[in-house]
Order: C-alpha cells, then sequence, then structure tokens
C-alpha cells in the first residue's frame, strides 16, 4: 500500500468518543473546503461502527454546510432501528457545533435472492488511457499558480478519465462521462473499508457531468458549484484496490441545479454499485 493511500485509510479510521459518537480529522486537498467525498466515506464509517454481522446496500446524505479543511468533524450516530435482516443509522456531522451533513444508512444480512443486472457500457481499455494527474501535469504550466500543488499531488485513488475535459478550455459535449479507477495499492480485505472507500471516491468528478453541455467547469470562475445531496447503493461486493468502471450521465439540469447517475462495473461487467447526485451549478450574477 502507498503512503498516500495508507494516509487515507488512516483518515477514514475515526476515533471513538462514545456514546456512539466518533470523530475524524479533515484532509486539505487545496481547495476552499472539506472534500464532500471524505464525509460521505467518513459517515459510512461511523455508521458502521455501530452494527454487527451486516453490510451497508445504501446511503442518502444531505451536504447543509461547506466543512472546514483545518478542523477535525464530529459524527453522531442514532440507532433508528435493528430488524430482522435490516439495521438503519441516522448519521450527523458536525464542525463547531454546527451540522454539515446528516444523512441515513441501511445495512443488511447477507441474502440469497432474484438476479440481473444492466450491461456495462463499452468503455477503452484502461492500459490504453493515462491518469488525471498525468493529465494535470501536463496542464501544470497553463494552471494557476494557487491551483497547481492541488492538481497535480499524488493521489490514493488513480482515476484514468476517457476522454477527459480541459478544464482550461471546455467545449460542450454531451452529458456523459466515463472513468476507470482503483485505490493504489493492496487493501486489507474488510468490506467496509471498501465500501467507504467507494463512498469517498464517488464524488470525484461527479458533477462536472451535468457541465458538460455547457462548457464549463469546477474551474470557470463564474461557476458557483456544489453538492447538495448524494446516495449509494451498494448492489454486490467488489474489491476498489481493482480497477472499477465509473459510466455517469445527467438527464437534467434547471433551476441551478444538476442531477446526475453513476454506476460503477468490475472489470468482468459486473454491476457493484450505484450512486445518484443533484448539485448546485449556479452561474454567478455580473454586479451592476
Amino acid at each position: 500500500m502507498l503512503d498516500v493511500t495508507r494516509k487515507l485509510v488512516e483518515l477514514l479510521d475515526l476515533v471513538p468518543l462514545g456514546d456512539d459518537h466518533f470523530q475524524g480529522e479533515s484532509e486539505n486537498l487545496g481547495f476552499p473546503n472539506v472534500f464532500g467525498g471524505q464525509v460521505l466515506g467518513q459517515g459510512l464509517m461511523a455508521a458502521g461502527r455501530t452494527v454487527e454481522g451486516r453490510l451497508p446496500h445504501s446511503m442518502h446524505a444531505y451536504f447543509l454546510r461547506p466543512g472546514n479543511h483545518r478542523l477535525p468533524i464530529d459524527y453522531e450516530v442514532q440507532r433508528v432501528r435493528d430488524g430482522g435482516s435490516f439495521s438503519v443509522r441516522r448519521v450527523i456531522a458536525r464542525q463547531g457545533g454546527k451540522e454539515i451533513l446528516t444523512g441515513s444508512v441501511s445495512f443488511q444480512v447477507d441474502e440469497d435472492g432474484f438476479e440481473h443486472q444492466i450491461d456495462m457500457p463499452p468503455a477503452p481499455d484502461v492500459n490504453s488511457l493515462k491518469s488525471e494527474q498525468e493529465y494535470s501535469e501536463m496542464l501544470k504550466r497553463h494552471t494557476p499558480e494557487a491551483l497547481q500543488t492541488a492538481l497535480t499531488r499524488e493521489r490514493p485513488i488513480e482515476i484514468r478519465p476517457v476522454d477527459p475535459v480541459n478544464p482550461l478550455r471546455p467545449e460542450p459535449r454531451p452529458p456523459h462521462k466515463q472513468s476507470w479507477l482503483r485505490a493504489q495499492g493492496q487493501l486489507p480485505d474488510d468490506p467496509i473499508l471498501h465500501r467507504c472507500l467507494l463512498a469517498y471516491a464517488s464524488d470525484f468528478s461527479f458533477l462536472g457531468t451535468s457541465l458538460n453541455p455547457h462548457a464549463v467547469t469546477f474551474m470557470s470562475r463564474d461557476m458557483q458549484v456544489a453538492t447538495l445531496d448524494h446516495a449509494l447503493w451498494f448492489h454486490r461486493d467488489f474489491r476498489i484496490d481493482d480497477w472499477l468502471l465509473y459510466d455517469t450521465d445527467s438527464p437534467s439540469a434547471s433551476g441551478g441545479r444538476g442531477f446526475n447517475r453513476g454506476n460503477f462495473f468490475s472489470s468482468d461487467g459486473t454491476l457493484v454499485a450505484s450512486t445518484t447526485q443533484e448539485a448546485l451549478i449556479r452561474r454567478r450574477k455580473k454586479p451592476a
């Protein structure tokens, strides 16, 4: 396991404070606020610490305030119900006494049942693609100095985009994106950890799908972008240290919001998880 991956695993290893309360540190990715995927991953880990013998199958979360990467995050877990097959937990993330995320997580015992899935869409071989970090190095000299370190940092999740957007000169394109991703280095055989890391990774570039048709990116100076809510469903077991295809589309944008959907497929074509997100994609009004 690479050091940068080990640091991410440690970031998800929350400190128990008693009475189903936990605390997690924050990481600085070089942007003003805490990365939303970090809060999703830590929130899922906090909920998982209160359940035994069951794995999470879904998570639904609302982002209420931007997080401060200089401060730790406190997680309160509320035990809503433990039934014969399912357990439900409510999670509240706070900084400075104010809620920054609230969500619910449902867990289920291992169970057999009907099986079907959609087919994995066509995608280029992962070995034919460059990583995001390689593209960032190519664009480094054209990037504002304040963002160079953030964009070219070593990353625990390697992402290889298909037909990447040039963030400095975006052009209109269909509301669809694909990328291969995996954690760098071999991880422990802990299914909760792999699901928390997928929650973390699912927020990377997701809202950008709804920006594709409008020739803007998160780096466009006149854009205000932020995740509003995020949902995840885990369908089958997987390892995030193996390559996964993240296939996303955006059926709609309206009212300053972009709606995004995504599916994760393992390299053998198995659908392992799905996600949805609504994001604020607001063009700032020019002052009168």
